[in-house]
């Protein structure tokens, strides 16, 4: 459904939100690991989840890394998908036509409707923070290696 850039930025946040804290931030390295992604394309993700968005919070230089802030986290995850650009993915035709519209639907068109409608209220209402908790039961990701 989403980019790989997007499903990345999705579980990088859900990491951050789960493992790191104002005084307890996390390198690129463990990042990276943790969610299956190479270190270079996990950066451009986070320095786009960083850059003016507030989603993830950093900090350079020794003792710096990445966090979530408790005001970030309350975020509905849509953000994220803003962010990465892919928000109107939720919006769109399920068969990519670009003239499918209530006056000429696709043959998909109102059945998808309703889904589609569903998809974008549990993007829109679910928190990062929400995410995160649930997804200690669903998700595995790596565990970085302790040095």
């Amino acid at each position: 459904m989403f980019s790989k850039a997007t499903e990345y930025a999705l579980r990088a946040t859900i990491y951050i939100a789960r493992k790191s804290s104002e005084e307890n931030k996390l390198g690129i390295e463990e990042i990276a690991k943790a969610i299956n992604s190479p270190k270079s394309f996990t950066a451009k993700i986070l320095q786009k989840l960083t850059a003016n968005n507030g989603i993830i919070s950093s900090v350079r230089g020794p003792g710096g890394g990445f966090y979530l802030s408790s005001k970030a986290q309350k975020r509905p995850v849509r953000d994220i998908l803003h962010v990465m650009e892919e928000d109107g993915v939720l919006g769109k035709c399920v068969l990519g036509l670009k003239k499918c519209s209530e006056a000429m639907p696709c043959p998909m068109h109102a059945e998808y409707k309703g889904i589609k409608q569903q998809l974008i209220q549990l993007f829109e209402h679910t928190t990062i923070q929400q995410l995160a908790h649930d997804a200690d039961k669903i998700i595995p990701l790596n565990k970085p290696a302790r040095h």
